[in-house]
């Protein structure tokens, strides 16, 4: 019997609609449980997130630890991560249960000084603005498998993913990627020249950002941060081996959903 698990942002989200929904599974023939916290998601087959894409990105890392496919279903702002929205919750438990298709979505992995980050969306490394010190843009200097891909003059860069390339990405300028794309972007935020622009490579490549001296930049991953980061500190961005993998009804409604959402 498949068990489901129901992951509910409490900011948006009454746990009394969860208990519902997980009602709805059980009525279908499936198992159920509801989580409220993502540390609590374990020993299910299948999740539905309801939330918005930050409710989404925060289960997917979890689950992509676990292996568990997702679906989302939106109660947030754009949605463009989630299969439904909130008029539809119940079409989640159906999908769920179904032999339906799953897209699998490459993650980002940063190594800093040997500690692993991992993100679905992207990860960032951006100037930091305090009270208490002068800032300034950066000039970062990338190599792809140790090849020079030159210096970038700018507030900070940015490496998406597929499904992170309507994200930040885009908002910076940056080209839109298929979740099918074997590519990822790295995308300079707010460049001081005209020659600095967005370049695509192959997933399969490591990228190293060398640090300007006397400098300390954010590094952020889907939205988060995670601390500062220096030239003494050594910084590779990479394929990571885990996927999240999400559930669909088809495969073929990426478009749509990008011509709803992005307007």
């Amino acid at each position: 019997m498949m068990k489901v698990g129901i992951y509910y942002n409490s900011m948006q989200v009454n746990r009394g609609l969860a208990e519902e929904l997980a009602g709805t599974v059980r009525e279908k023939g499936g198992q159920a449980e509801v989580f409220c916290e993502v540390a609590e998601i374990v020993g299910c087959d299948r999740l539905i997130v309801l939330g918005g894409d930050g409710t989404v990105l925060h289960a997917a890392k979890r689950a992509s630890e676990l292996g568990i496919p997702i679906v989302g279903v939106n109660f947030g702002r754009l949605g463009f991560l989630t299969e439904y929205e909130r008029d539809r919750v119940k079409d989640a438990a159906k999908l769920v249960l179904s032999d339906c298709p799953k897209i699998e979505r490459a993650m980002l992995e940063a190594d800093v000084n040997g500690k692993k980050y991992y993100c679905l969306n992207e990860i960032s490394v951006v100037r930091s603005v305090s009270a208490d010190r002068d800032s300034h843009a950066a000039r970062i200097a990338v190599t792809i498998d140790g090849t020079r891909a030159g210096d970038f003059y700018a507030d900070g860069l940015i490496v998406s993913t597929p499904t992170g390339s309507t994200a930040y990405s885009l908002s910076a300028g940056g080209s839109i990627m298929t979740p099918e794309c074997d590519t990822f972007q790295l995308t300079p935020v707010c460049a001081f020249s005209l020659k600095s622009r967005p370049i695509a490579y192959p997933d399969r490549c490591e990228l190293r950002l060398i640090l300007p001296a006397e400098s300390r930049l954010v590094l952020c991953g889907d939205g988060v941060s995670f601390g500062e980061v220096g030239s003494e500190d050594l910084v590779i961005v990479r394929k990571a081996k885990r996927t999240a993998t999400f559930l669909t009804e088809s495969k073929s409604g990426y478009f749509l959903r990008l011509t709803e959402k992005i307007n």
